[in-house]
């Protein structure tokens, strides 16, 4: 809605020359956002379709005298990159938060919300830079139309106030890897060959692609045993591709397993099972 509304207003200004020269600015309203956090603090992890739906919880404080409807006027918390006069790009709520009043004073009222910002790769996420640490904003904007034209005369008002925040948050490019151990069955003390492929999501094509060049460590776990141990680590070649070889010893399950990095969310495989024989 900001988008749109920012847009318009610019756009119609423009037109008309009238950011030509510095204009006088309305008085902002005074709000604080404080103690906002963003999906938990945990990591966002977007794929190339899927949209991800992100918590965000914070603390509202307004004049007293200042109605929030939602209708005529919003607030509420936004994810940016880059500063505040440039974003980089931005991601903002569709739909209003649940504020619950948790204090007033004579010229104030406190309120503890919660909204839903919904992170859409393919309208949000538009390249490799969006993968990283965004910064958190709290946001206020307000419009009014007058579109009675009976009296030969429409208006339209629109103004918003950004205020940074010291909250973060990492969004990451979703990992898919896979396992393949032959030949099943093998003799005991033959040689397996372990496959596997390291893609990435691609938000500039919407599709996963192969991730070069990055450590994935082979582990197996012997058939009845609780947990895996590590077996090598190899690293991705051409289109993500993993290869490697080891001796058969006993039955169990093989699987390669992913770290991650700043950018891009570790990923993990379901166990191929082997029967040695």
């Amino acid at each position: 809605m900001r988008k749109l509304a920012i847009g318009t207003a610019l756009t119609g200004a423009l037109a008309l020359g009238v950011l030509a020269a510095p204009a006088a600015q309305a008085d902002s309203p005074d709000l604080t956002f404080a103690t906002v956090k963003v999906n938990n603090g945990k990591k966002i992890v977007v794929g190339t379709t899927a949209k991800v739906k992100v918590p965000v919880t914070y603390t509202l404080t307004r004049p007293a005298d200042l109605t929030i409807d939602y209708k005529n006027n919003f607030a509420g918390v936004m994810l940016y990159r880059g500063s505040l006069a440039e974003e980089d790009n931005s991601i903002e709520p569709d739909t209003a938060p649940v504020c619950t009043t948790t204090a007033t004073t004579d010229t104030t009222v406190t309120a503890s919300c919660t909204e839903t910002l919904v992170i859409d790769p393919w309208d949000n996420l538009y390249e490799a830079a969006d993968a990283g640490t965004w910064k958190a904003a709290g946001f206020y904007g307000h419009g009014a139309t007058d579109l009675d034209d009976s009296d030969g005369h429409i208006s339209f008002e629109f103004g918003y106030d950004i205020w940074a925040n010291s909250a973060t948050a990492k969004i990451q490019r979703a990992a898919r890897l896979t396992v393949n151990a032959t030949p099943e069955p093998v003799k005991k003390g033959g040689t397996l060959t372990v496959k596997g492929k390291l893609t990435r999501a691609n938000w500039e094509e919407g599709t996963y692609t192969g991730y070069k060049g990055q450590k994935a460590t082979l582990q197996f776990r012997a058939k009845g045993a609780s947990s895996y141990t590590a077996v090598k680590t190899i690293t991705s070649g051409t289109g993500g591709a993993l290869s490697t070889t080891v001796k058969a010893s006993k039955d169990g399950y093989y699987r390669f397993t992913f770290a991650g990095t700043a950018t891009t969310a570790a990923k993990t495989t379901a166990g191929d099972y082997v029967d040695v024989r």
